[in-house]
């Protein structure tokens, strides 16, 4: 058997409120608590599991979800409508715009624990580079 990620625990100040927050966005559901966690699973099968801590023990990271053109429209209008900020690029200089890396689209936002969220439509190197023609 290869090696798969299964699942990923994410820090946060409220469990409940950045998994929310994150199934809202991504249209996705949180599954039911255990223990500590509160679920949030993508559709490759990787699980992020939310688990409360004390604020100074958050150690932030980034976490990047890549969706389809379609998912990417309702992501954007539900970031929007609920007046969350978003940048085109991840040291947060070009707020309320998206970038099209690699032929794509892609955004950044903040979660409520303070992680940093992308969204895109494209992997990163997917677009070939044109030729020189």
């Amino acid at each position: 058997m290869s090696a798969e990620l299964n699942h990923l625990i994410v820090h946060a100040r409220d469990n409940r409120e950045s998994a929310d927050f994150l199934a809202h966005i991504l249209g996705l559901e949180t599954g039911p608590e255990w223990g500590p966690f509160i679920p949030l699973t993508t559709a490759n099968g990787v699980t992020l599991d939310f688990a409360t801590v004390p604020a100074e023990s958050i150690v932030l990271q980034h976490y990047a979800f890549l969706i389809s053109e379609e998912e990417f429209d309702a992501a954007l209008a539900r970031i929007e409508g609920g007046g969350t900020t978003y940048f085109a690029d991840p040291h947060r200089e070009q707020p309320g715009e998206i970038n099209r890396n690699d032929g794509g689209r892609g955004l950044y936002f903040m979660d409520p624990a303070g992680h940093g969220m992308e969204i895109l439509t494209r992997p990163y190197g997917s677009h070939p580079e044109p030729d020189g023609d």
